[in-house]
């Protein structure tokens, strides 16, 4: 695993890529910093910090779209499946190159609210708080990123399918007031997820017995508790929308708060998305 990481580390900076994402957040970053904390005298770097999350929408795409599209595209994954290592630790080794990378512009900006001492008092936990929050947020992101490059051999359709599912994210707070919050429309829709979670399964694993037992246990279920209990039902597809907006749990730790669910939410999303990357690569490499 170790092996892997450091080979993709060196990669990374080889090519500039690396170099290129270190020096443009940092950029975006100096550029928010001058504005806000040093022009404007805001004593809160987490203010700062809570304006270039956008910033993800781009280089998280742009670092991690090559990460298993090209391996792929040289057929050079043929060798790592065959190295005597599991998916899991291929996975994780990339993905711990991608956090590395990550974790040296993070590291350069823990160095900010130092500066900002120098012209005042700052409150240094809530401060160090919001950057937590934002390698958390940012991790996130680069394990979406991984994920969709294992699905396809083009770096550009990797790079397009994670800017389009961050987008999503990052703008779920409006996408959910489209939805009605009655329990007929949460009913239908819930219906509708589970059909789709059922030929997802299939797609993966390639067998029809599994999604189709899923299938028809999951519409059985909620059938019945649609007819005993309607009202359970009210909203509940907003409540399933916002596990998906990121952004509302990075508030909390720029709000001086240590967001211990907000912890817990980051790392269950990246387990996912890493869990997902594995049976992706796992259902390529047995077709």
């Amino acid at each position: 695993m170790l092996c892997i990481c450091k080979r993709e580390i060196r990669s990374f900076f080889h090519s500039m890529i690396g170099w290129v994402f270190g020096a443009f957040l940092l950029l975006m970053v100096g550029i928010y910093f001058t504005a806000y904390n040093l022009n404007y005298g805001y004593p809160l770097f987490s203010y700062t910090l809570s304006s270039i999350t956008f910033l993800f929408l781009i280089v998280s795409p742009i670092l991690a779209m090559r990460t298993l599209a090209e391996e792929r595209k040289q057929k050079t994954d043929q060798l790592l499946l065959t190295a005597p290592m599991t998916v899991w630790q291929i996975v994780f080794g990339k993905y711990l190159a991608l956090i590395v990378t990550f974790l040296l512009p993070v590291v350069i900006l823990c160095f900010y609210p130092l500066i900002m001492a120098q012209y005042g008092s700052i409150a240094f936990a809530s401060t160090y708080v919001a950057l937590l929050g934002f390698f958390l947020l940012g991790c996130t992101c680069l394990a979406v990123g991984l994920f969709f490059s294992s699905l396809t051999e083009s770096q550009i359709l990797a790079a397009v399918g994670t800017f389009a599912f961050l987008l999503v994210c990052y703008l779920m707070d409006g996408i959910s007031g489209f939805f009605p919050e009655t329990a007929s429309a949460s009913f239908f829709a819930l219906v509708v997820i589970v059909l789709l979670i059922g030929l997802l399964i299939y797609h993966t694993t390639q067998n029809i017995l599994l999604p189709l037992v899923i299938g028809v246990i999951g519409e059985g279920v909620l059938a019945v508790l649609y007819f005993v209990k309607q009202s359970m039902f009210e909203g509940i597809i907003q409540k399933i929308l916002t596990l998906f907006n990121m952004s509302s749990h990075f508030s909390n730790f720029t709000n001086s708060i240590l967001d211990l669910t907000g912890v817990v939410y980051y790392l269950s999303f990246i387990g996912i998305m890493l869990f997902l990357t594995v049976q992706s690569i796992q259902k390529r490499r047995w077709n």
